[in-house]
């Protein structure tokens, strides 16, 4: 008995679903997602209440069931409100732009880092150093956001380099005189 695939999506207001066959279809005021069921797996509609059922307890449909009901609850609340990561630059000399269709990096390398923008993805950069990614689709948000990461992640002798905020960087000691 899956626990998170029983519980019931509540649509805002201006949130519709629909289902053909498979296919689900999530339209707000922010954007429209879509995805498509696996296989076992049947959404029902209620009065302004979905939930997901399935068709029998093989291993892998239970699996699959608190899955896509995670991702639909995830598609709820994108076209609804969306989603946000930021990400912070640590260090001299580091800062970050966005020119055209893509995320400027100056990470103290010899060259800098350009990388593309998805359409679908808005990206900021405040004071040089703190960056924004907003969208609707949680993957790519957070897809995008572990990419840029992942140029420079905050190393433990000094924290330079990009972090989430908030994110706590372990720090270890230097070289000791003894």
């Amino acid at each position: 008995m899956s626990r998170i695939g029983n519980k019931m999506i509540s649509l805002p207001e201006k949130v519709s679903i629909a289902v053909s066959d498979a296919h689900v279809s999530v339209e707000g005021p922010k954007g429209k997602l879509e995805w498509d069921l696996p296989e076992g797996i049947a959404l029902e509609q209620n009065d302004g209440d979905v939930v997901l059922k399935r068709d029998n307890d093989h291993r892998k449909v239970r699996a699959l069931h608190g899955l896509a009901r995670s991702l639909i609850a995830n598609m709820v609340e994108g076209v609804s409100t969306g989603f946000v990561k930021e990400l912070e630059i640590q260090g001299v000399g580091f800062r970050a732009a966005v020119k055209g269709d893509k995320l400027d990096l100056s990470l103290g390398f010899s060259h800098p880092v350009e990388h593309p923008i998805p359409s679908e993805l808005t990206v900021t950069v405040n004071e040089n150093t703190k960056i924004k990614v907003e969208g609707i689709d949680k993957q790519q948000v957070g897809q995008f956001a572990a990419h840029v990461r992942a140029y420079y992640p905050p190393e433990p002798y000094k924290g330079k380099g990009v972090r989430y905020v908030g994110e706590y960087v372990r720090r270890k000691a230097g070289k000791s005189v003894q």
